[in-house]
């Protein structure tokens, strides 16, 4: 837990969450119902039929009175309510759709995620509409325009996130857990998949390695920088470290390799924060005349299908984006269908072993 997290008595399971009518311990509790046309005619003692014309902004909706007219509206304000796009949102309070927020809709692990975030919905009639390059203000008007009915937001950076809308139905995926307490964040075990990394390069005799590491302060990459220091002092390895920005791709990365391997005492094994990056690894080192991995060992992040493709194929660190994608639309729609969600561990990586990684050379 992070060290400003809140104390275990706030946290979702704890001993008292369920009490004075709280939520039942070890879930997160349903987000308060919208409001629909149907509680705005009840409370404005009109049809429902009506509060459609009133909202329709067609010429069909000059035919009620001003003073049904303001009736409507100011049932509508007081219930909170806000009217949808479409008469089928009228009716039932829903779109069908929602938004997966990510932060490169380009980067290869975020189409792992929307894979199983298809496969999932349509178990549930749900569409999806993946979107990237966010902020807060564009979420929260995506939450506040009832244009969606719900959430998944996956890897956010902490500049991206605003407060939104208690009412709003959200997901928070391979995110802090302390994001936001009252909405489910479904976790990635990455720094178990950095440890055996480490482990595994220490195992073949590295004791000096290289690391290419997100510049991005995402939770996900400071949980696996975390990990990583930890285990290189407690294996007693040397690092040298650059950082790397991985929504500029292939070519920063290419061009951060360059400088780490034109180093005197350049390292014999790089761990990259994801399989892009140890692509441009593979390319600089190539251009440099190393071979991977009789003068290179190379381990990536992410297990995307173009790890397996390269020459040789690169071991990594899987991140089961299809698992998260579906985990958070099954705690998404238990929301959506009024339901407490029940916390879900984080889910396992593991480490694929392939053809880039190989014993130390003897000087190294």
């Amino acid at each position: 837990m992070p060290e400003n997290a809140a104390p275990d008595s706030a946290a979702p399971g704890s001993a008292g969450a369920g009490d004075a009518g709280g939520p039942v311990a070890g879930t997160w509790p349903a987000p308060v119902r919208r409001p629909t046309g149907r509680d705005v005619a009840r409370l404005a003692g009109v049809s429902q039929a009506t509060v459609s014309l009133v909202f329709s902004g067609s010429e069909a909706g000059r035919r009620v009175s001003d003073a049904t007219r303001e009736r409507v509206r100011e049932a509508a304000r007081s219930l909170g309510y806000r009217p949808q796009a479409a008469g089928r949102q009228l009716r039932l309070g829903r779109s069908g759709m929602i938004l997966l927020a990510v932060p490169n809709i380009l980067g290869p692990f975020f189409g792992r995620v929307l894979e199983g975030v298809h496969e999932e919905a349509g178990k549930y009639g749900l569409a999806v509409v993946v979107s990237s390059g966010w902020g807060s203000a564009t979420l929260a008007e995506a939450a506040t325009t009832s244009r969606f009915d719900g959430l998944l937001i996956c890897s956010p950076d902490d500049s991206q996130l605003g407060e939104l809308p208690a009412d709003t139905p959200a997901v928070f995926l391979d995110a802090d857990p302390g994001t936001d307490r009252a909405r489910p964040t479904i976790e990635l075990d990455v720094a178990g998949g950095m440890r055996a990394a480490v482990e595994h390069l220490a195992a073949l005799g590295h004791l000096r390695l290289g690391r290419l590491r997100s510049t991005h302060s995402a939770y996900t990459f400071r949980v696996r920088q975390a990990a990583f220091e930890e285990t290189v002092r407690a294996l007693g390895l040397d690092v040298v470290e650059l950082g790397v920005s991985l929504n500029e791709g292939h070519p920063a990365a290419r061009e951060a390799a360059h400088r780490l391997l034109a180093r005197p005492d350049r390292p014999h094994a790089v761990i990259c924060d994801d399989d892009v990056v140890a692509s441009g690894v593979y390319q600089a080192a190539a251009e440099r005349g190393l071979r991977v991995p009789g003068d290179l060992s190379v381990i990536g992040i992410d297990n995307v299908p173009v790890a397996a493709l390269l020459a040789p194929p690169l071991t990594t660190v899987d991140l089961p984006g299809e698992e998260l994608g579906r985990a958070g639309v099954a705690a998404l729609a238990g929301l959506l269908r009024g339901e407490p969600v029940a916390p879900v561990p984080p889910l396992a990586t593991s480490l694929v072993r392939r053809s880039s990684t190989a014993a130390a050379p003897e000087a190294g």
